[in-house]
């Protein structure tokens, strides 16, 4: 998991940041499920965002001793975002999206499926008491790198129906 999002997205971004021109403007995806994670604190943030990609996956907070599971290694993947300051050398922008549940093929098997309840409960229990569709996430990645979002740059996105909100503070709270 880490190999493939964590280092998998450091060798895109710096290979195209290699190349982006002044006014380019990138967009990752990422997810809501890092924003449900713990912080690490800013000397790990700082960690994540500044070593050198290949030496990424030598950072002590990435050994497997300090995975959890799967989803901690998914949530861990999720946190690179210190391209932004070399872009910006070059006049370019980038940012992320962190999208909670959209509704696709996959999802609706997921919603119908072994966690289906989960789904349905965490629908109900979040402001937007629903999914997003692909077309809700579009429309932000479309602001970022349109002329209207020139002074957005090194940002994250939480498209989530307040479900994240939820988690913390309402009344999915309790279901940590």
């Amino acid at each position: 998991m880490l190999k493939v999002d964590l280092y998998g997205t450091a060798v895109l971004l710096e290979e195209v940041g290699k190349v982006i021109k002044e006014g380019g403007v990138g967009v990752t995806i990422s997810s809501q499920s890092g924003h449900k994670m713990k912080d690490l604190g800013a000397e790990i943030d700082n960690r994540l965002a500044t070593t050198p990609t290949e030496e990424l996956l030598d950072l002590e907070v990435l050994q497997i001793k300090n995975i959890k599971d799967t989803l901690h290694a998914y949530q861990l993947a999720k946190r690179v975002m210190g391209c932004a300051v070399k872009w910006g050398e070059k006049g370019a922008r980038i940012n992320s999206t962190s999208p909670g549940i959209v509704v696709t093929p996959l999802a609706i098997d997921e919603f119908n499926g072994p966690r289906g309840d989960f789904y349905k409960n965490m629908f109900a229990k979040c402001p937007a008491r629903r999914p997003a569709t692909a077309d809700e996430v579009a429309n932000v990645a479309e602001l970022l790198m349109s002329p209207k979002g020139a002074f957005i740059t090194g940002s994250d996105f939480l498209i989530d129906g307040g479900a994240t909100a939820s988690y913390f503070y309402g009344a999915l709270k309790s279901e940590k």
